[in-house]
């Protein structure tokens, strides 16, 4: 079994190839909807939901099989098809070209493989079995959606610009890493569930940090 390592990737304006039409090249599609990436499906045929895809302009499709040179300054490729001859090829190809490649039917043969996920805005939690048991990465990720809801995404976001002033307001490395340890410690959480939460501005940011340099 392969040892994986876990990687977050920022795939906007990369080119992100599927070769495959059916119902395994719409769930690695559907995984890519939101990355900015340039989505091309390389299929003699695409499922409904790929054809409104293509129809709303999502993603590109190459109405034929796939042939030798499609892959060239792909970022990732997606092995999605029903024939492993085709899968095979695609892998000998994309391998060959150092490009990271899926195997949707073997993600042994491939070089990475894509790990079920919860998904709140800007927080992203993955769970992964290392191939070993699918439906149990599933089923924890179920389990995880119970636990981590929709408040999630207002506290991550409200983190993240919190962090961005801290950034460009304090220069001093100790104090921006005092101020990141008391932001974690803050119970926002609670007045997002209770209704009591607001987004701070950025001068109510700022005078957070003035208190926490007065009380220092």
């Amino acid at each position: 079994m392969p040892h994986y390592v876990p990687v977050m990737m920022n795939c906007e304006g990369r080119r992100l190839i599927i070769v495959g039409g059916g119902l395994v090249a719409e769930r690695k599609v559907s995984s890519l909807l939101g990355a900015e990436a340039t989505i091309v499906v390389i299929s003699h045929k695409l499922s409904p939901w790929l054809q409104s895809c293509f129809e709303d302009g999502l993603i590109t499709w190459l109405e034929r099989g796939y042939m030798e040179g499609d892959l060239e300054g792909a970022a990732l490729v997606f092995a999605a098809t029903d024939q492993a001859i085709v899968n095979e090829a695609v892998v000998v190809e994309a391998t060959k070209l150092g490009i990271p490649v899926n195997h949707a039917g073997d993600g042994k043969r491939g070089t990475f493989i894509t790990p079920s996920s919860v998904r709140r805005g800007k927080l992203i939690i993955a769970v992964s079995s290392s191939g070993a048991g699918p439906i149990v990465a599933t089923n924890l990720c179920r389990e995880i959606e119970k636990q981590y809801g929709a408040e999630y995404e207002t506290y991550i976001d409200f983190l993240s610009i919190v962090r961005m002033v801290i950034k460009h307001r304090v220069s001093d490395i100790s104090e921006r890493h005092d101020l990141f340890k008391l932001l974690a410690e803050m119970d926002v959480l609670t007045d997002i569930r209770n209704g009591n939460f607001h987004f701070w501005s950025e001068e109510e940011i700022t005078s957070w940090i003035t208190e926490y340099r007065r009380e220092k």
